[in-house]
């Protein structure tokens, strides 16, 4: 080799520029020349052939995946779920690769370059008067210089770990938060948040500090061969605490499992994602002054719970601002006209939500995540039929296919990664971490909110939550996103063995569980259990939805309350073609706008638009039931029955029962009897 190694970065064109020049040189070389050029493009020609291959191979893997979990479907299998399919398929393939394929490059010749003091992204290097660039791949430690890949196909298949962040995780996160059961996840607002973010900050101090612990030992017992600070056992704790109990949910949906543990879950495990990614970049965030970057300071830990906020409430007012802007320009413009242009404007616009949040500094799941609430909430409103249909379907299929690959990629991951590096000292304490932390989650939570909860969450509650604690696609993106130090390699390939565990073992122990705690199945998602305090109950007519939405406003979280009747008020009639009109809401003087923000559809249509998962907030006493020309009501008054049809009665009404008129779709009406009602009064059992 001849010819220094330098950094070099000219401008594009007088890169083409030198790279067309080089290429005349060779052409005019003769004969070595020729077959050079020639070696080349058959090098190439191999590299494209071995991209098709492992593109292939993943494709052939879901496409198993697909198959298997239809046989499983039509055996009612639930011993396994199809992510846990995924990763053994990914497994196997994983095993072929790594033992069954030649070595099929073996020059690669370690150099030195003493003279630069820091590596370069890209490099270009003087080969014999040719020049060949380079790009960095990373760090390799001294002792495993001589075992770098040599196995073109291994290499192929070994993915950017931006290809997770940018491509795979995206539709996830989002059809999370866009097939979002509104109803049963405001009921349990308050609980889910409180799960969601001090839990999650609870579960990764506790794992953080418990790893320092068992670091300490590995080093006083000569297993740490290299540097891990608290900092790094902090950063695994954050890693670690995003939960994705994604195969208990999936068993919960098939078995109709109870609405409220599944709302308790589901709500968890989305916003938790989003607290951990978070709290994960405010650790790394954390840089004390002094000599020693990873003791404790106290300006460098308020800087990082600032820098925690600053994210968190950026990303999520970048993903309402995308989705209120999607819905304005849905609303006001004739896309519905064109259902392909606007189920593709529909997909862009959530899609670039992540990489917008990205490329601000912020956090790309915190922003499609509440992008694709937003999107549900008012845009959903505005599409057309069709592209009501086809987002869902949309998303729900590159959610399936986005997750099926990134659990067959961890099956593979465990033999084509070069860099694992497992401590049985530090695999067991990781578990034993995970055990203690997932428990001081749930348990004295769940004891702080069931004293302000007027429907408790019962011991077996408490227990399946704990139970379902699984880790899985957000903890593995998180651990393969750094993998540069020992300390990262080796959190990684631990959670990579966690991973397995609670895919495997505790997501094929859900059905068993869930009989062991008399957990109650087949559960109608829209049906709530008897109310247990004094009530009426409706056995013929519509009165049993007027109880379930009772039920609903009573335990609604009071935060909803308060906003819900803003948002229905203002929001949605300035952002869908629903909602009162404006011109009732406003005062008199904001006329004018109010008539040009409102939708002709509102004044067109006698039944209000509305969404098929409509949140149901109702005011004391609105549950009614009517005999005859005779009303009751649930505080036992009754009187004649009359229905009022005119505007101007509307406005005198309180603006929750407008709400709840509108949701029912009974817009200028009330609900009337069509049929004789018997009420009977339930007993009261303590």
């Amino acid at each position: 080799m001849a010819g220094p190694l330098r950094r070099w970065l000219p401008p594009l064109p007088l890169l083409l520029l030198a790279a067309g020049g080089l290429r005349a040189a060779e052409r005019s070389g003769g004969s070595s020349s020729a077959m050079e050029e020639l070696a080349t493009e058959k090098e190439a020609e191999e590299s494209h052939r071995q991209d098709s291959v492992s593109l292939l191979t993943f494709i052939l893997l879901l496409t198993l995946t697909i198959l298997t979990i239809w046989l499983f479907k039509h055996r009612r299998v639930r011993f396994l779920h199809e992510t846990g399919l995924a990763m053994i398929y990914g497994l196997i393939v994983g095993v072929i690769l790594r033992y069954g394929t030649p070595s099929t490059s073996g020059h690669d010749k370690p150099f030195s370059c003493s003279q630069e003091d820091r590596p370069f992204t890209t490099l270009l290097v003087n080969v014999s008067g040719k020049f060949f660039e380079y790009t960095l791949k990373g760090e390799i430690s001294p002792g495993k210089i001589h075992n770098v890949e040599q196995n073109d196909m291994l290499r192929k298949v070994t993915f950017d770990p931006e290809v997770f962040f940018n491509i795979l995780l995206p539709p996830i996160i989002f059809h999370a938060g866009y097939s979002l059961k509104k109803r049963h996840f405001f009921r349990n607002l308050g609980s889910i948040l409180a799960y969601a973010f001090l839990g999650t900050a609870v579960s990764c101090f506790i794992i953080g500090n418990l790893m320092y612990g068992v670091v300490k030992l590995m080093k006083l017992v000569g297993q740490l061969s290299d540097k891990f600070y608290y900092t790094d056992c902090l950063l695994f704790g954050a890693i670690i605490s995003a939960t994705d109990p994604v195969t208990v949910l999936a068993i919960f949906n098939e078995l109709h499992a109870d609405v409220d543990l599944y709302a308790l879950l589901f709500g968890e495990s989305v916003l938790n994602d989003a607290v951990a990614i978070v709290l994960s970049s405010s650790i790394v965030a954390y840089q004390p002054t002094g000599e020693n970057t990873h003791a404790f300071d106290a300006a460098a830990f308020f800087k990082s719970v600032g820098v925690f906020l600053g994210i968190f409430s950026g990303s999520f007012m970048m993903g309402a601002v995308t989705g209120v802007v999607t819905a304005l320009v849905t609303k006001f413009t004739k896309l519905h006209c064109f259902p392909l242009l606007e189920t593709a404007l529909f997909f862009l616009m959530s899609w670039s939500t992540f990489l917008l949040a990205e490329a601000c500094g912020f956090t790309g799941v915190v922003a499609v995540l509440f992008c694709g609430i937003t999107q549900a909430h008012y845009t959903y409103n505005n599409l057309s039929v069709e592209s009501r249909s086809r987002t869902k379907q949309l998303f729900e299929v590159l959610h399936f296919l986005a997750e099926n690959f990134i659990f067959s990629y961890m099956g593979l991951a465990l033999f084509t990664f070069q860099k694992h590096i497992f401590s049985p000292v530090f695999i067991i304490g990781a578990f034993v971490a995970i055990f203690l932390g997932r428990a001081a989650h749930i348990y004295p939570l769940s004891f702080l909110l069931n004293l302000g909860r007027r429907h408790k969450i019962s011991w077996s509650f408490q227990h399946m939550m704990m139970f379902s604690g699984l880790r899985g696609a957000m903890a593995f993106a998180l651990a393969i996103r750094d993998t540069a130090t020992y300390s990262h390699q080796m959190m990684f390939s631990t959670t990579l063995l966690i991973v397995f565990f609670t895919v495997w073992i505790v997501g094929g122990g859900t059905t068993p569980m869930l009989s062991w705690l008399n957990i109650r199945v087949g559960v109608d998602p829209d049906q709530d259990p008897p109310p247990t305090n004094d009530s009426f109950q409706v056995l013929q007519g519509d009165g049993q939805d007027s109880a379930r939405r009772n039920r609903t406003k009573q335990e609604s979280a009071w935060l909803f309350r308060l906003w819900y009747s803003f948002d229905h008020n203002y929001l949605k009639p300035i952002l869908t073609h629903s909602g009162p009109p404006l011109t009732t809401t406003l005062p008199s003087w904001c006329g004018l706008i109010a008539r040009c923000l409102t939708s002709p559809q509102v004044y067109d249509n006698q039944e209000q638009l509305r969404e098929e998962d409509s949140d149901f907030i109702l005011n004391d006493g609105d549950l009614t039931v009517t005999y005859g020309d005779t009303t009751i009501t649930a505080n036992g008054s009754s009187g004649p029955h009359t229905a009022t049809t005119n505007l101007d009665s509307r406005r005198t009404k309180s603006s929750s029962e407008e709400a709840l008129e509108r949701d029912l779709g009974a817009a200028d009406h009330e609900v009337t009897s069509r049929g004789t009602r018997l009420v009977f009064p339930l007993e009261y059992n303590a």
